[in-house]
């Protein structure tokens, strides 16, 4: 059975090479990409306390009102807005919230500070 597995045709397409496209084939290997790992670590942290705080914040609402979803902040963005920005930002984004989030806003501002947007990843 194996005799004629290995007995069958096979189908392979090649292109022809140039010569600098030799090179780079022959250079494949592993790519290894480096993050800092203190920046992914706080931004994982202020991700987790943010999730937190919103289902603190609309945990009553749910059960009062079941059509209005929880939002999502996402982080990214809010670090592409100026900083005078980000308050209305996110005033904008939980004005369905019937709790009051001023605390949670001012809260939110001071964490952002410390944080830089994480780079793109570097080669290594």
């Amino acid at each position: 059975m194996a005799n004629k597995s290995s007995t069958l045709p096979r189908v392979t397409f090649q292109t022809p090479e140039k010569p600098e496209e030799e090179s780079s084939h022959r250079k494949l290997g592993k790519l290894t990409v480096k993050y800092n790992r203190k920046d992914l670590q706080r931004w994982r942290d202020l991700e987790e306390w943010i999730d937190a705080q919103l289902q603190e914040l609309y945990q009553y609402q749910e059960e009062a009102e079941a059509a209005v979803p929880e939002p999502e902040i996402d982080i990214e963005d809010l670090l592409e807005v100026p900083n005078d920005e980000q308050k209305s930002k996110l005033q904008e984004i939980l004005h369905e919230c019937s709790r009051p989030t001023e605390d949670f806003i001012t809260e939110l501002l001071s964490r952002l500070k410390g944080l830089r947007k994480i780079p793109s990843p570097q080669k290594k």
